[in-house]
């Protein structure tokens, strides 16, 4: 954010004191998950500053131990499916409720987003009694239900705001050419809002990837996925090895952050085009 040319003296002290603020609360909020990435490169299987010396064995263990391999692809499986289930189900959701003459609009928009609104802790419960007598509890199709219940308001708010600058004269004129409601939206909808639908299956992948609360109710031993298994790791028994993955995991969501910050950018410039 740059200062206007124009501004006074004062204007100018103000900006640059805000910056100051900005980039104070800034480094107190990232600061402390900065320091884990050094400790994840100690060569003691202890914390602690300075670093007795630099290592690559918690990676190492990392990679070759059973059990966090196995919480990976867990968390892949469970992640993958229900990126899937939400952006089909989000989008869908998220089309119906661009018609501004949609009945009670209003209520279903809420009904949809409840799931993020309710705390995690209520809706684990209700979904373990609920999957205790539905016999979905203690596997990976209950999970990734769950899972898509969670995720897919991320979706629908994603795609609901791409939708907000669709023109939706396009698609009543690729009707009156003759083309299939079906050929219409793979045609012409679809590519206008892909960005935004890729950007909420990202964020779907995220809250599958991330969740932990759910699968602690729900996962049995074989659907050890790896946020529990960190959960698990920091309960039972404080391995340096944690600090790697929470390293990587660090990695990742800077890479999809990024993703969706240019998905972003090229939405806006799709809609400017539009416009």
């Amino acid at each position: 954010m740059s200062v206007p040319t124009y501004a006074s003296p004062v204007e100018r002290v103000w900006h640059a004191a805000f910056l100051v603020i900005c980039g104070t609360v800034f480094l107190f909020l990232v600061a402390p998950i900065l320091a884990i990435v050094p400790l994840s490169f100690n060569s003691e299987p202890w914390f602690h500053y300075p670093l007795s010396g630099f290592s690559l064995r918690w990676y190492h263990d990392f990679f070759t131990s059973e059990r966090w391999q196995s919480a990976v692809v867990n968390s892949v499986i469970v992640g993958a499916a229900t990126t899937v289930l939400a952006t089909v189900l989000g989008t869908l959701a998220a089309l119906g409720l661009s018609r501004s003459k949609l009945p009670l609009r209003g209520l279903i928009m809420s009904l949809l987003i409840s799931p993020m609104i309710v705390p995690v802790v209520i809706t684990s419960v209700a979904m373990y009694f609920f999957y205790a007598l539905a016999g979905l509890a203690n596997t990976y199709p209950g999970i990734v239900l769950a899972h898509t219940a969670l995720a897919t308001p991320f979706v629908v708010i994603t795609v609901t705001a791409t939708l907000s600058g669709f023109d939706h004269t396009l698609t009543r004129a690729a009707a009156s050419l003759g083309a299939s409601p079906a050929l219409a939206f793979r045609k012409v909808t679809l590519p206008m809002i892909l960005p935004g639908v890729i950007s909420g299956a990202l964020f779907a992948f995220v809250t599958s990837w991330d969740e932990v609360v759910v699968v602690l109710f729900l996962a049995g031993p074989e659907q050890r996925t790896l946020p529990l298994q960190m959960f698990d790791g920091i309960r039972e028994e404080i391995s340096p090895t944690i600090t790697a993955v929470a390293t990587l995991l660090l990695i990742l969501s800077i890479v999809l952050l990024i993703a969706v910050e240019l998905l972003r950018r090229r939405s806006a410039r799709l809609r400017g085009i539009a416009e």
